[in-house]
């Protein structure tokens, strides 16, 4: 295992220069190849034939290749930064479905060799491409497995061990930014844990608004409060629920400005619960420009999971913040409707209303 003391890989001209003779997949990103005799720069990983060693320096970015007054290669294409952004948003989906698909914990320096990338670089570009820290996104997905677990297992110790994370304080204390709630509050139906809630009256219908101490959990859009109010409860049967107060009267009014008024949007704190996956689909969702759509084959393709278009489209099904998460912004390839939790004529008046906006 590299540890954090060793250095970087590709930090020494004669490991660059073997990367080149490799065309190691890994080395792309991390420098370019300047050539003196052609006065063009390539990616490590170029097909074309190999300069002599005596000919070459390396940069350590297409910028400063250009500033040295060097021209891209028309067989590597060192300058699409698209290209590069594809190949790192693939190998980081391979090590979330490493992370996924395996019980045991990686640890960053596992990660980031199985990415063939230094600490920092990988933890750099894991951040962006996800949004999350490794840790975060580990952390994460292990909290999603024990809410999977907790409705069965004999006790939470037994529903974490089962779900491969660790029964230690760091759990415990980061297990509410994912459940909304603790381990064993979540397993008793939400036992102890207040949920406020008020309905208002909007052009769309009825609308629902809910909270817990977090941030607002739900923006649930029908016909009339009791069915609202009865799909709230389905997965929390056992918390309390209480009447808004005046406080929480303005809060409402707040989401309903967002609503009505799509340029106002809605800046309030959110209880978001999901999986790492859910967050990451939902995150993409609120990039998405207010009255613009997008496929959920390009969703997918934007958070490093291109084949996973039937999944984003599951995930936005799952959406319990109406408007807040704009899910109503994903369309079908062919730019149709397709489903929508709240209706697919509520969905064509939310696009029309930010269209108009």
């Amino acid at each position: 295992m590299t540890t954090s003391t060793s250095s970087p890989p590709f930090s020494t001209d004669t490991e660059r220069w073997q990367a080149v003779l490799d065309r190691d997949p890994a080395a792309d990103g991390q420098f370019f190849t300047c050539v003196h005799t052609t006065g063009i720069y390539c990616r490590p990983t170029c097909p074309a034939r190999k300069p002599l060693r005596k000919n070459v320096h390396f940069v350590e970015s297409a910028q400063q290749a250009r500033r040295e007054g060097y021209r891209p290669c028309k067989r590597c294409r060192p300058d699409d930064a698209n290209g590069l952004a594809n190949q790192q948003a693939t190998m980081i989906a391979r090590i979330c479905d490493r992370i996924a698909a395996h019980d045991e914990r990686l640890s960053l320096d596992e990660m980031a060799a199985l990415a063939g990338m230094s600490r920092f670089h990988f933890h750099r570009v894991f951040k962006r491409i996800t949004g999350v820290t490794p840790k975060a996104y580990e952390l994460a997905h292990r909290t999603s497995e024990v809410r999977n677990h907790l409705t069965g297992a004999g006790n939470v110790t037994t529903a974490i061990h089962d779900a491969g994370a660790t029964p230690n304080g760091q759990f415990y204390t980061h297990s509410a930014e994912s459940l909304g709630m603790t381990p064993g509050a979540y397993r008793k139906g939400g036992k102890g844990v207040t949920i406020r809630y008020a309905f208002a009256e909007i052009s769309l219908g009825t609308v629902l608004v809910a909270a817990t101490d977090l941030g607002i959990c739900a923006i649930s859009l029908g016909n009339d409060e009791a069915s609202l109010l009865a799909d709230l409860k389905v997965r929390l049967p056992h918390a309390i629920y209480l009447s808004g107060n005046l406080d929480f009267e303005q809060m409402v009014a707040e989401v309903v400005h967002g609503i009505e008024e799509p340029d106002h949007g809605i800046n309030l704190p959110l209880d978001i619960r999901g999986t790492a996956f859910q967050h990451r689909v939902w995150k993409a969702l609120r990039e998405i420009p207010a009255g613009t759509t997008a496929s959920y084959a390009d969703i997918a393709s934007s958070i490093g999971a291109p084949n996973a278009a039937r999944a984003v489209a599951n995930a936005c099904s799952r959406n319990t913040l109406a408007v807040a998460i704009p899910c109503h912004r994903a369309v079908g390839k062919d730019g149709s409707l397709t489903g929508y939790r709240w209706g697919t004529q509520r969905k064509q008046a939310l696009l029309d209303r930010e269209r108009q906006g």
